[in-house]
């Protein structure tokens, strides 16, 4: 019986090289505005030829994660402007308010940390308690654990091995923290708000590392709520 099936393919080592480094942006340890190392400093610690870190830094351009600016480098995309997020041209000439972009979160992030739960890997769970430990340092030192919080978020859209649900909560968050940050950090700086937030956010971690999927569910959904009724009383007072 011949069954309808394709030859597999070995993955090209460019190809490799081009997940390493979509990893390290998507998982947030290369932000938008970093500098990638030169093509020689990669092909050195990737242990490739540099036509190959070439090859595989065109294609993270094609796909819109990095710009190569001539005689500085290549960046990691940083999407400030409109023209730059699909997120934000879509909303653009919209009626759309924060408390939308959070419903659509509620619905996004919930399913993301059920999915977590049940797919994430060591990896992924170091990555979350390291973001998490940063936010809490960040927060201790008098910062708003505003880039660890993002880094949480990601970690979490990753663990789901969706590439869907990724690409679309990077766009959101690039949109959310970059189009909107001023708005967002209202939440952060009200007194009372980072204890809770950091409580939330143990307990989403607590229930991914446990592989509860029930329970990262609810717990996302405690803290995305919150975060809905604080915005929502403001403007309710406004």
């Amino acid at each position: 019986m011949t069954l309808p099936v394709k030859p597999i393919k070995p993955k090209r080592i460019a190809d490799e090289v081009a997940d390493q480094l979509t990893e390290l942006i998507y998982r947030g340890f290369l932000k938008p505005g970093d500098r990638l190392p030169s093509e020689r400093e990669l092909a050195r610690q990737l242990q490739v030829s540099r036509p190959t870190v070439r090859e595989a830094i065109n294609k993270l351009v094609v796909q819109g994660l990095v710009d190569q600016r001539h005689g500085q480098g290549t960046f990691v995309r940083s999407t400030e402007s409109a023209d730059d997020n699909p997120m934000a041209t879509l909303m653009e000439g919209q009626d759309v308010t924060l408390e939308h972009i959070l419903e659509v979160r509620l619905g996004l992030e919930c399913t993301a940390a059920a999915l977590a739960a049940m797919r994430a890997d060591e990896r992924d769970i170091e990555h979350l308690r390291t973001s998490l430990e940063a936010m809490k340092a960040d927060i201790a030192q008098g910062g708003i654990g505003h880039e660890p919080d993002i880094s949480f978020h990601m970690a979490i859209a990753y663990a789901t091995r969706n590439p869907v649900q990724v690409r679309v909560m990077r766009n959101l968050y690039d949109f959310l923290f970059f189009g909107i940050r001023m708005n967002l950090q209202k939440l952060y700086e009200e007194p009372g708000n980072l204890p809770k937030i950091i409580q939330q956010h143990t307990a989403i971690y607590e229930a991914i590392r446990h592989r509860d999927s029930d329970e990262a569910l609810e717990a996302m959904k405690r803290h995305i709520g919150f975060v809905l009724d604080f915005f929502r009383s403001r403007q309710a007072d406004g």
